[in-house]
């Protein structure tokens, strides 16, 4: 049998933000049994918005509470990828990855706070609070991906371009999957504004990511 030669760097850094990510969704599901239980079944049923997604409650503790890990988690992958892509290690790699986290931090809240202010303006405040909210679990609910993507790229497989790409490629099409269905769920509200949420998709949805996408790749 041919064993794979990896060289390995410290990494203890690494392993601390992993395990402090599994402690915060211990917590979570300790603080909040019954969300935690609907929240891990919406894959399958969307029981979770009906009984406890309604109103505006995307500030509620538990979505704070999965936001940290999506932050964590989603940084500490995009890290790996700027790494794999360099060719090597970073002078300071704990460094960068504080950078990374405060530009997907300061990147999502951003488009939060503009995606609220245009539903305000433009009088659909409400399909806008649903659609983040809905979009905000669904996000989090992701995040285990790169929680488990992060335990294999780190400590099993030797990460390439290509497999870190293709990852990156099932979570772009999952996600879609998701907002395809959130536009289903929501198609009465839509249809009624839909010159505006047209404009919102082009503006926020669409141009963001495309230019995270020219910036990364």
């Amino acid at each position: 049998m041919d064993y794979v030669a990896r060289t390995w760097e410290n990494i203890d850094w690494v392993t601390l933000i992993l395990v402090g990510c599994l402690l915060c969704y211990t917590l979570t599901k300790y603080l909040y049994p019954k969300r935690f239980q609907e929240f891990v079944l919406l894959p399958i049923t969307n029981k979770y918005f009906l009984v406890l997604g309604k109103g505006d409650e995307i500030k509620h503790p538990f979505n704070i509470l999965l936001f940290i890990p999506q932050v964590l988690l989603v940084s500490l992958f995009f890290y790996l990828f700027l790494k794999v892509k360099q060719g090597g290690d970073f002078e300071n790699p704990l460094l960068l990855f504080v950078q990374i986290c405060t530009g997907y931090a300061v990147f999502v809240l951003s488009k939060f706070i503009i995606e609220k202010l245009i539903g305000t303006i433009f009088n659909f405040e409400t399909l806008s609070n649903r659609y983040l909210y809905q979009k905000l679990s669904y996000r989090n609910l992701l995040t285990v991906l790169f929680f488990i993507g992060n335990l294999l790229f780190y400590y099993v497989v030797e990460p390439s371009a290509i497999a870190l790409l293709i990852f990156i490629g099932i979570i772009a099409l999952l996600n879609g999957i998701t907002l395809f269905y959130s536009y289903k769920t929501n198609r009465t509200v839509i249809f009624n504004q839909l010159f505006y949420f047209i404009l919102y998709l082009c503006a926020l949805e669409i141009s963001p990511y495309i230019i995270l996408y020219k910036v990364f790749v």
